[in-house]
């Protein structure tokens, strides 16, 4: 079936229409016709092959929400109409022991991403959201239980939302802890909402004064400008989790000087350059910890989302038509975006 898209046929090159082929539903298949697709960084490192590895044409987009238009005769989960969302992966061996936990994100055999990922289907590597249609095993397709009103902030919730959930939710964030969220971006903005819904103390970490008001506006108890050494040495091993999702080089000891004894800090961010190496007293006089987390597994990111539903929590967004994605590229490389840009769909039709 063919379907308009927009992709980029090299690095150095803007994106553009293009009309791609989507397979018919299989047995375990759902169709979904696309309402809207949320714009993450890893869009533009793909597109532009500065992660290397980018597989032409690059269609890219792995925050989809739209609406069920055919099921594969096996299908019991999801019917014709159903809202439902696709997030970064479409497939995994499903025979792991990383599989069988429901932890997808780790296969051992490597997940198949929603773009860039290797696949039986023409031309030979998946064909993400920045389309009209999509077709995914229904193990990979999830519920969106949100007021049809909200479904367009809904969409980054498929990334930026569980890529901070999961990890609060992993290292048991709650009521009565300190929990601190560097950075305030398509990340961060969402760790500060849903580590506040958690009932957390939460304090934003920001480099710049600017974004105070909005840090405390998105549910931040206290807000910490990260360059001002004195407001950083007052919080000194005051933290019980802090969660860094700032994807540029920078120092860590700054964050692990502010854990408590067995605090740990979580990234979330892969900068393009190593941060500098990490002071081991720091870790070692505290028994600290410093770890990395992945998305989510497909039951941890349904989990995710129903909790949003219930608590009423979306990504701050700006729409923007499908036409306008290489201005939008730009601008979020310079964070000027408050706080993720999605995709209108219905503007490919156009």
């Amino acid at each position: 079936m063919t379907t308009k898209a927009y992709g980029a046929h090299a690095a150095d090159k803007p994106l553009e229409p293009l009309d791609i082929e989507r397979r018919a539903p299989g047995p375990h298949d759902v169709q979904i016709d696309i309402a809207y697709c949320g714009v993450c960084h890893s869009d533009l490192h793909t597109v532009r092959s500065e992660w290397g590895g980018t597989l032409y044409p690059c269609v890219p987009g792995h925050e989809i929400v739209g609406h069920v238009s055919a099921v594969g005769d096996d299908v019991a989960g999801f019917k014709v109409g159903d809202v439902v969302g696709v997030g970064c992966m479409v497939d995994s061996c499903q025979h792991c022991a990383s599989c069988a936990e429901g932890l997808e994100q780790f296969c051992e055999n490597g997940f198949i991403g929603t773009y860039n990922g290797a696949t039986k289907d023409a031309p030979g590597h998946t064909l993400g959201g920045y389309s009209q249609r999509i077709v995914v095993s229904d193990r990979f397709v999830l519920k969106i239980r949100h007021p049809q009103d909200q479904l367009a902030a809904v969409a980054p919730l498929l990334c930026a939302g569980i890529t901070t959930y999961s990890p609060l939710r992993h290292w048991n964030v709650g009521p009565g802890q300190k929990v601190g969220i560097v950075g305030i971006g398509g990340l961060g903005h969402m760790g500060v909402k849903i580590a506040h819904a958690m009932g957390a103390h939460v304090v934003a970490f920001t480099t710049s004064d600017r974004k105070h008001q909005d840090a405390l506006n998105l549910g931040a108890d206290e807000v910490v400008v990260s360059r001002n050494r004195d407001e950083m040495k007052a919080h000194a091993g005051s933290f019980d989790f802090i969660l860094n999702t700032v994807a540029a080089s920078h120092s860590l000891d700054d964050y692990t000087a502010l854990l408590k004894r067995d605090g740990t800090l979580v990234l979330v961010g892969v900068p393009e350059h190593p941060h500098p190496s990490p002071n081991v007293g720091n870790l070692i006089f505290k028994r600290r910890a410093i770890a990395g987390s992945l998305i989510g597994g497909i039951a941890e990111t349904q989990e995710m989302l129903d909790f949003c539903a219930e608590k009423g929590i979306v990504a701050d967004i700006e729409m923007i038509k499908m036409q306008e994605i290489d201005t939008a590229y730009d601008r979020m490389a310079k964070s000027d975006v408050k706080y993720r840009f999605v995709i209108d769909s219905a503007s490919l039709a156009g």
